[in-house]
């Protein structure tokens, strides 16, 4: 089967991993894949046209670019005779739906956020009309939406997507691989990182990602007294966690390795006595939960609806109670003052992984069916 991945995600990030790890699985499945899609960037270097431009200006230049990637998926359309476009949803995203139109390829397209309204949230739309438009229009075209947790695929539903069509597919994990990767390379870590009880999060921090209440309690909690909290990854909200650590005194305790390696991460989070995930959005598919779960580590997260999708109160996790912090810190503290729990709760966790085939593979498997299933009905 030939498969044409078509992506406009520049960001080397969490989002590139999805990217790289699905087109992997694809081929490893047996699949022929090509890739339209920009050349991707560091994470945190933000857009030159970006930071200069109106937003208007902007965001016509971004719905402009669909003339440029339809031209580009015509020629691959024609050189390599696909059996389907499998896209990552993006908006002012048309070119996709406009090629599996013209020449009648099954369109899988993969949703992982309602993104006009994070886009208009987090940074504000010129175009918002515009843009919710065009977001909407190729998940009603698609043959397949792919929403990676049940919430969002009630978001999708809602604009009047069939739910024959609409095949919820979380984020995954090679387990196997990451696991080994964690044993190989915990050598390569700084010292620093290898002793003491230690509290860790991975990914990109925002302000509202709920890590200064864990600084908080690195400094009031007596049960915390000697644990240190390591952050893998970096972004707008670590400026503030290195002032609020030097404020309360701890910042000998909060250690930022920035962003690694994808082949060193493994290895930081194997370190990880508790993985935190201490705010949600309330559509997403986490991918650091699945690589947590992977390296069998005791996570606390938040009790909400996606959540559940994945992890089970006081069997694979503690789930607290969301935009609480008493319960925040019931719930480390619990984890703090209890290896038998972690140990209890990390096993768990992998074997969630296994139980519910929580992989790439999976995915890919299911990917290159639902292409099979549009053949054969026509669609």
């Amino acid at each position: 089967m030939k498969i044409l991945y078509h992506h406009r995600t520049r960001s080397r990030d969490g989002q590139s991993v999805h990217i790289d790890e699905m087109v992997k699985a694809l081929e490893k499945e047996g699949a022929s894949v090509q890739i339209v899609g920009p050349e991707r960037v560091d994470a945190l270097k933000p857009s030159r046209h970006k930071q200069i431009l109106p937003k208007v200006i902007y965001e016509l230049l971004e719905f402009g670019y669909s003339g440029l990637e339809f031209v580009k998926l015509i020629r691959a359309i024609w050189r390599d005779k696909p059996d389907a476009i499998y896209e990552r949803a993006n908006i002012y995203t048309l070119s996709g739906l406009w090629a599996s139109r013209l020449f009648s390829l099954p369109l899988l397209l993969e949703v992982n956020a309602p993104l006009t309204d994070e886009r208009q949230k987090f940074d504000g739309l010129a175009m918002p009309a515009v843009a919710r438009w065009s977001e909407e229009a190729v998940w009603r075209g698609a043959t397949y939406v792919m929403p990676v947790t049940e919430v969002l695929a009630n978001v999708v539903a809602r604009t009047g997507v069939p739910r024959s069509r609409i095949v919820v597919t979380s984020n995954g994990v090679d387990m196997a691989r990451f696991s080994e990767i964690a044993a190989l390379d915990r050598s390569r870590l700084p010292e620093t990182f290898k002793s003491g009880l230690v509290l860790g999060f991975v990914g990109y921090v925002r302000t509202w990602h709920g890590l200064p209440q864990v600084v908080d309690l690195l400094a009031h909690d007596p049960a915390l007294a000697d644990a240190n909290l390591l952050i893998v990854g970096d972004g707008p909200g670590t400026a503030d966690l290195v002032q609020r650590a030097q404020a309360l005194k701890v910042e000998g305790r909060v250690h930022i390795a920035g962003l690694v390696e994808r082949d060193v991460l493994a290895a930081y989070i194997s370190i990880f006595d508790v993985a935190l995930q201490p705010e949600v959005t309330a559509y997403a598919s986490p991918l650091k939960l699945f690589e947590y779960m992977a390296l069998r580590r005791a996570i606390v997260a938040p009790d909400a609806a996606n959540i559940r999708e994945i992890l089970t109160d006081d069997v694979d996790a503690i789930l607290f109670e969301p935009n609480n912090p008493a319960s925040l810190a019931q719930a480390v503290r619990a984890l703090a003052l209890d290896p038998s729990l972690r140990l209890r709760l990390g096993t768990a966790a992998a074997d969630t992984i296994r139980s519910e085939d929580i992989s790439w593979a999976r995915n890919a498997r299911r990917a290159i069916s639902l292409v099979k299933a549009a053949q054969s009905t026509g669609r």
